[in-house]
C-alpha cells in the first residue's frame, strides 16, 4: 500500500530537485495537512548527516509548527524569514534517496486505524504537545549527536497524523516517553557530574 505521506513528500522533493521550493510554498500547497507534511519534511534531514547551520532553523520551524498544532490551529503559519527557507537541490536529492528507505518501513506498519480517535480535535492537540516537546529535545545540544532519536518519534507522529493511524500514534507516544526518559537521564548525569566536579575544581 502506498501512503499519502510518501506520495506527498516524494512529489514535493521531486519538485525541490527541479526548482527550489520555500517552506511557505509547501504550506500553501498542502493546506491543513501542511502541518504534518512540513514537520516530516523538516525532520527527515535529522536522520542523515545534516550540514552545519541547518539544524537550528529546521528545529525552530518544527517547534513553531508543532506549537500551533498544540494550540488547535488548522492553518499553519511561519515567519517570513523561516517561510522563505529553501533546501539546496543536492540536499533535496539526498533526502529523496533516504525517503525511499524510510517509506519502505513505514508502508509495512502504517494504515488508517482507529480513525475516530486519530482524527479527534483533542488528539490533534495532544499530538501537537508531543511534537513540541520532541522538537525541544531535538534542538537540545546535549547529549551531542542525538538528534535522530527525537526525530524518529516526530516522524512517527507526523506520519500517523497524515494517515489517521491511531496505532502508529501510540507508537509515537511511546517514543515520546522513551525520549523523555533518555534525555532526562542524560541531563541528570550532566547535573550530578557538574555538581561533583565544580566544587573540586575550586579546592
Amino acid at each position: 500500500m502506498t501512503l499519502r505521506f510518501s506520495k506527498d513528500i516524494k512529489s514535493l522533493l521531486q519538485h525541490l530537485a527541479e526548482k527550489p521550493l520555500t517552506l511557505g510554498d509547501v504550506i500553501s500547497e498542502t493546506s491543513e495537512r501542511g502541518f504534518s507534511l512540513v514537520i516530516a519534511l523538516l525532520v527527515l534531514p535529522f536522520l542523515i548527516p545534516t550540514p552545519p547551520g541547518l539544524s537550528t532553523p529546521l528545529g525552530v520551524a518544527c517547534l513553531l509548527m508543532s506549537g500551533q498544532m498544540a494550540l488547535g490551529r488548522r492553518t499553519p503559519w511561519l515567519p517570513k524569514k523561516i517561510a522563505s527557507l529553501k533546501f539546496p537541490n543536492w540536499f533535496a536529492q539526498t533526502l529523496l534517496k533516504n525517503l525511499q528507505r524510510v517509506t519502505k518501513v513505514l508502508e509495512k506498519i502504517s494504515r488508517p486505524r482507529f480513525q475516530k480517535v486519530a482524527e479527534n480535535p483533542l488528539t490533534w492537540r495532544f499530538n501537537g504537545i508531543c511534537l513540541t516537546w520532541l522538537a525541544i529535545l531535538l534542538m537540545s545540544p546535549y547529549p551531542p549527536a542525538t538528534n535522530p532519536i527525537p526525530a524518529v518519534g516526530m516522524l512517527l507522529l507526523a506520519v500517523a497524523t497524515i494517515e489517521s493511524d491511531g496505532i502508529l500514534m501510540c507508537l509515537g507516544y511511546v517514543a515520546t516517553v522513551l525520549n523523555t526518559l533518555f534525555f532526562g537521564f542524560a541531563f541528570y548525569l550532566l547535573y550530578t557530574g557538574a555538581t561533583y566536579l565544580l566544587p573540586n575544581l575550586f579546592r
